[in-house]
């Protein structure tokens, strides 16, 4: 995993400095300028270091913190959330299955026909809906209504290559990124709402339930299957895809990791232990933090004045909500101490690769209307770019060997394989991972119940 998988993630913000908002035209013709800015280069990078042993260092911690939230709830930062997700799809999945992912402004709902192992996903189909603001913060009813009528109508597009099997009721696989308390495969309550929703009587209510109750005010005869976030999903799809998948990580806005667990080892576990002798773990790593992460007085200073300090810690120095903020807070500190500043959509100047790196120089022209920037000015911004953003490529690295070393697989083993699904961002496209993997995961939970009950 390197620097352009974190980077593609990092649509980074570009708000300008309110103490620098003044446009600044300096070229640097000083060469103590260019001294005092080299000095705060080469110090963020020292600070910024992740030399082999410090990686190490993190994913130990990693680990530690891993069984500890197993342990016991509150026992660990990392919430090691029990999805009571215990078998995963296998590829022998058939029918038709629905999915809604359903995880900030815009909504997908996604059908699917499986055709088993020998046609596997026969076909799928899918459509984006935008959620209007004002139901963003109405009532819960308001909400569930708009989305299940959204949902009825693509399933009154389904075509006569679409077959549900005799007797049996359509199944939805429902992706619901939002922090929710899950009690069973199919039921979770709503803890509180993020990403600009504010529906206060949808908190502490049954997420499942109040959609199934808004599908059935729009006359939709259709069961939630199983309910998920999208980190699950993606694992799901992992899986399908290939067996020796064991874990999923999200890489975008924000970040989070799921992996497959055995059951004996979830102490806080006290039901009955699953027949597959495996459960799915929602770890919700962005809230790790250890002393051995590399953090600098950019990322304290942005931890503070966030809307949440002293959490998040791990997701703030490695996804894309975050990574343009440190860029920018840097930048702001060339303006004081060496009159230099620009703003600029760090993922597309990462990736200049031109020899004049022209789309650094555009990018300051257009942001701040700084013209004729010099190629030097432009490597400087460019090699600030690679500092934070091979950071938390690496940091996303060590933590996916903590996952390893928890489950004892960070050593290489004659005919044994461990394969991480990662997904970069989250853009609507008819092979959205996690999408496609609730309706897997609805498909399988169908299986299971089929076996179960003979």
């Amino acid at each position: 995993m390197g620097k352009a998988t974190v980077c593609v993630a990092a649509v980074c913000a570009g708000a300008v400095c309110v103490g620098a908002a003044v446009v600044v035209r300096h070229r640097m013709r000083s060469s103590g300028r260019w001294a005092k800015a080299a000095a705060i280069v080469k110090d963020l990078e020292e600070k910024c270091g992740t030399p082999i042993g410090k990686l190490r260092q993190v994913a130990d911690a990693m680990a530690v913190e891993m069984h500890a939230g197993l342990a016991s709830e509150g026992g660990s930062k990392l919430k090691m959330i029990i999805s009571f997700v215990d078998n995963l799809p296998t590829g022998d999945e058939k029918g038709l299955f629905y999915a809604l992912d359903l995880g900030g402004t815009n909504f997908r709902v996604l059908r699917v026909q499986l055709g088993g192992k020998d046609n596997r996903v026969a076909k799928q189909e899918f459509e984006e809906v935008s959620i209007p603001p004002h139901l963003m913060v109405g009532t819960s009813d308001a909400l569930f209504d708009f989305i299940a009528d959204a949902l009825k109508k693509f399933v009154d597009t389904e075509g006569e290559d679409s077959h549900l099997s005799p007797g049996r009721q359509r199944e939805l696989g429902f992706t619901f990124s939002f922090p929710v308390k899950q009690s069973s495969i199919a039921a979770g309550t709503l803890i509180k709402w993020t990403k600009g929703f504010s529906i206060e009587d949808a908190v502490g209510q049954d997420v499942v339930g109040e959609l199934t109750k808004a599908m059935e005010r729009v006359g939709l005869d259709m069961r939630v299957a199983a309910l998920v976030n999208d980190t699950i999903g993606t694992l799901a799809g992992g899986r399908y895809d290939n067996p020796d998948v064991i874990a999923a990580v999200i890489l975008g806005t924000g970040t989070n990791a799921a992996y497959v667990e055995r059951a004996h080892a979830i102490p806080k576990w006290h039901g009955l232990l699953p027949k597959s002798g495996d459960m799915v773990i929602n770890m919700e790593w962005g809230n790790f933090r250890s002393s051995h992460l590399p953090l600098t007085e950019f990322d304290q200073a942005m931890d503070v004045e966030s809307l949440n300090p002293g959490e998040q810690i791990f997701e703030k120095v490695i996804s894309g909500m975050y990574l343009g903020e440190i860029l920018r807070r840097v930048l702001c500190s060339m303006a004081e101490e060496a009159a230099f500043f620009w703003t600029p959509d760090m993922s597309a100047m990462h990736h200049d690769t031109s020899s004049d790196l022209k789309v650094v120089g555009t990018k300051l022209k257009d942001i701040l209307e700084i013209s004729n920037t010099s190629l030097k000015t432009r490597k400087l911004i460019v090699e600030l770019c690679d500092i934070i953003c091979i950071r938390g490529a690496r940091l996303s690295a060590a933590g996916i060997l903590g996952i390893l070393k928890k489950l004892g697989r960070d050593t290489v083993r004659e005919g044994e394989k461990a394969e991480i699904r990662y997904s970069v961002g989250r853009w609507a496209h008819s092979n959205d991972g996690s999408g496609v993997g609730a309706a897997l995961l609805a498909a399988s939970h169908s299986l299971y119940l089929e076996v179960d009950d003979s």
